[in-house]
Parts: C-alpha cells; sequence; structure tokens
C-alpha cells in the first residue's frame, strides 16, 4: 500500500469514526429528550412489550430487566426479550419506542422476515469469521512468502482468502443488519399506534430515538466495509507481488 493510498485509508477511517460519534451522541441526545416526555397512554417498556407480545399472539417469549441504559436486545435462543433498566419499568415516548423495537425483531422471527431470517445464519459464521480472519490473513500470507515448494505451494495463499473472506463474513452480517434494525422500527411505530401506545402526536418523538439508533448500524457497516476493502487489497497485493 502506497503512502497515499495509506493516507486514504486513514482519511476514510477518520470519516466512518466521526459519523460513528455523531450516530451515538444522536441516539443518546434523541432517547435523553424524549425519556423526560411521559407518554399518554402511561404505559412503561415493560407494559409494552407484553402488550405487543399479546397482540400479536406470542406467548412463548419472557420480558426481563438487565443493568445498563441502552443495552435492550432480544435473544432468540432463549426466548427472551430483555430491556435496559432506563427502558423497563419507564413509560416515556422513548422507553415504548425502544421496548416495541424490540418486540419487532420477535415479530420479524415470528413471520419469518427474510433478512433476519439471513441474519440469524450469519450469527455465528460472522462471529467466527471475524475472530479467525486476521490470524488467518497472517499465517497465509507468511507461508506464502516463504514456503514455495513441493506439498505446501499455494497454502499460504488459500489461508489468506479464507481469511479475507471470514472478514467479509463479518461485514456481509453488518448489510444484512441494517434493514434488520429498519424493519423492526417500522414495525415498532406501527404496533405502537394500532394498539393505542402512542398517539400520533407523540409518533414523531418515538422516530427520532428509533432513526438516530439506525444511524449507528449504518455507522458500523460503513466502517465494516472500509476495513473489509482494505484488508482484501493488502492480501492481495502481497501474495500477487510474491507470485510475480
Amino acid at each position: 500500500m502506497t503512502f497515499r493510498e495509506y493516507f486514504i485509508f486513514l482519511g476514510l477511517i477518520l470519516l466512518c469514526a466521526m459519523f460513528a460519534g455523531w450516530a451515538s451522541y444522536k441516539v443518546h441526545t434523541a432517547y435523553k429528550t424524549y425519556a423526560s416526555v411521559p407518554n399518554k397512554s402511561g404505559m412503561t417498556g415493560y407494559d409494552t412489550a407484553v402488550r405487543l407480545l399479546r397482540a400479536g399472539g406470542v406467548t412463548d417469549i419472557s420480558v426481563k430487566r438487565v443493568n445498563g441504559n441502552l443495552t435492550d436486545h432480544y435473544h432468540p435462543t432463549k426466548k427472551v426479550v430483555n430491556l435496559s433498566t432506563t427502558t423497563y419499568g419507564d413509560a416515556s415516548v422513548a422507553a415504548v419506542a425502544v421496548a416495541a423495537h424490540e418486540i419487532g425483531h420477535v415479530m420479524q422471527k415470528k413471520k419469518g422476515y427474510f433478512p433476519y431470517v439471513i441474519r440469524s445464519v450469519l450469527v455465528p459464521i460472522a462471529n467466527i469469521g471475524s475472530r479467525l480472519a486476521f490470524p488467518l490473513v497472517i499465517i497465509g500470507v507468511l507461508l506464502d512468502l516463504f514456503v514455495t515448494a513441493g506439498q505446501f505451494s499455494g497454502w499460504g495463499f488459500w489461508l489468506a482468502v479464507a481469511g479475507v473472506v471470514g472478514y467479509g463474513m463479518s461485514t456481509v452480517f453488518t448489510l444484512v443488519t441494517l434493514p434488520v434494525e429498519l424493519n423492526a422500527s417500522k414495525r415498532a411505530k406501527q404496533m405502537l399506534v394500532a394498539e393505542g401506545i402512542l398517539t400520533e402526536e407523540e409518533l414523531p418523538g418515538a422516530e427520532k430515538v428509533l432513526s438516530a439508533a439506525a444511524m449507528t448500524y449504518l455507522a458500523a457497516l460503513l466502517t465494516s466495509l472500509v476495513y473489509f476493502l482494505r484488508f482484501a487489497i493488502w492480501v492481495l497485493r502481497i501474495v500477487g507481488r510474491d507470485r510475480d
């Protein structure tokens, strides 16, 4: 990689970091703003989750409290929706928006929403790939540089390729995650109004919280994509130079 290309990469990473920081700031600002706005229905995050599950005909999912702020998540294998301390017992516009978003994921699974299915399949692959990618690339490049004869010839190249593919799977995972999160937010807004938890006048506040959260997933995708491209170009150039 030339100095020019290296500085381009650093510039792109800096832009991604700035975007990620802005997205994080927007999430916390939006949540803080609408966490201070009580919803007219008086329902808490827990009440919202339970009601939406019941309305959706889901009876095998429990709702629990977990420590932290904005640590809310749905764990499909354990069949539990975990709501953070700041969401679980709070009756604000922000709290019910976040709780409804997690129920949106439950409904995605129940209805077989295709991007959600794909993401579920990719979870273990992406986790393994992201952990093994760098070691495989390093081993592969070293083998291809120093072992060039006999039965070992070519092993390094394929190990390096495996590393790039492994990291690429984590990038694909972040790509699939974006529409999954956007769809969960869309479902959340529809359910909140349909069940009378939020009024049409309160909905814009929920939309701001959910839209800000979506920006964090876009930032993760862009960052992962930049690293993947750098990773792939670096490996292909080293291996190509050695083969020449």
